[in-house]
């Protein structure tokens, strides 16, 4: 099959797409991104930095995650019928150009993003998840999610590593250091968990599928989430999958943002990775029969 996708000349203009994004309260900038460039939507979540790390790179994770989706649309632009994990290298290779050779892009820290991708290509809807930037699809009336747990993985081993390690006279402060160092080390490794930064080949690590656009088990919905979004269900449990895409019908993504907006003031105490809150993004589609 070489290295052909979506067929764009079969597309029909069904889908409606609605998005929202916000960054966290009381933060300057918003790390996420949302786009859609004719029938390709994306979201992507930039990493954020911890305060007080390197990253060998001059740029930050808002320059990285607007670089990247404006190459994605520059290899989607060129190459329409090219696979999602194809043009997503294309675009991670064209971004470390966009460096100007000014940064080490061999750093562990340096600025990386999730990717979640959806391509309408009329009989059928192609799709891409790397890293923790989930995709929930309703087919044919049953909701199933798109993960890439690999991240999940890699942090629950570092917490059972660390749990071993006796307290002694290290404070929370270092301990977290030694962590965040140990999670680099982790990135773009086999047995780690892949993310796209400098190296092109993590596109071809990415969990990929295709979904029907036809029939009775054709794609009725699908909503791309940042995990700022996602964890509406993840994180408090406000609703069940099915109900996301219910809640993002019925009022849009806006009102979704809103209730995790709430969720993360009555609790305070539920911390993500460090953070009482974080960027959100979330883009809906709707495929009409």
């Amino acid at each position: 099959m070489g290295d052909e996708g979506c067929r764009p000349e079969r597309a029909v203009p069904m889908m409606r797409v609605r998005s929202a994004s916000a960054p966290a309260p009381g933060r300057p900038v918003n790390e996420d991104v949302v786009f859609q460039f004719g029938p390709l939507v994306g979201v992507l979540d930039g990493a954020t930095v911890p305060d007080g790390f390197d990253t060998g790179c001059v740029h930050g994770p808002e320059w990285y995650v607007r670089h990247l989706a404006a190459r994605l649309a520059v290899a989607e632009a060129a190459r329409p019928a090219a696979r999602l994990t194809s043009n997503l290298a294309a675009a991670i290779l064209a971004v470390r150009a966009d460096h100007g050779g000014q940064c080490d892009l061999d750093h562990p820290g340096t600025p990386s993003s999730t990717v979640c991708l959806l391509r309408d290509c009329g009989d059928q809807v192609d799709y891409l998840v790397l890293c923790d930037s989930p995709l929930v699809l309703d087919v044919g009336g049953q909701v199933s999610v798109v993960t890439d747990d690999r991240l999940d993985t890699a942090m629950a081993e570092l917490r059972h590593t660390l749990a071993t390690v006796p307290a002694g006279p290290s404070d929370p402060v270092t301990r977290f250091r030694h962590a965040v160092g140990v999670q680099r080390e982790r990135m773009n490794r086999t047995h780690g968990y892949w993310v796209a930064a400098a190296d092109p080949d993590a596109a071809f690590h990415a969990v990929t599928g295709t979904a029907s656009r036809r029939g009775p088990a054709a794609l009725r919905r699908a909503a791309l989430l940042s995990d700022g979004a996602s964890s509406a269900v993840e994180q408090f449990g406000l609703t069940d999958w099915a109900g996301l895409l219910d809640l993002l019908s019925a009022e849009g993504p806006a009102a979704l943002l809103s209730r995790v907006r709430d969720a993360e003031c009555d609790h305070p105490d539920r911390l993500r990775r460090h953070k009482s809150t974080d960027d959100a993004s979330v883009v809906f589609c709707e495929f009409a029969p």
